[in-house]
């Protein structure tokens, strides 16, 4: 599994939006993996920011 489908997997068993550093806590992801990722995920529309600075999946 990539990292994007790891990212997209905790954020939606969160339940709510998260900032990268939660992020990398949940995965245990390094946290520039997160932040490049993030960025890509951006690019595509895979996630969208609700609250500033914090993420969730663009599909619930």
């Amino acid at each position: 599994m990539n990292e994007k489908q790891i990212i997209l997997d905790a954020m939606k068993k969160a339940g709510e939006p998260l900032n990268a550093g939660k992020v990398a806590e949940l995965t245990g992801l390094d946290r520039k993996t997160v932040d490049k990722a993030f960025a890509e995920m951006k690019k595509e529309g895979s996630i969208v920011s609700p609250v500033r600075c914090k993420w969730e999946p663009a599909e619930k």
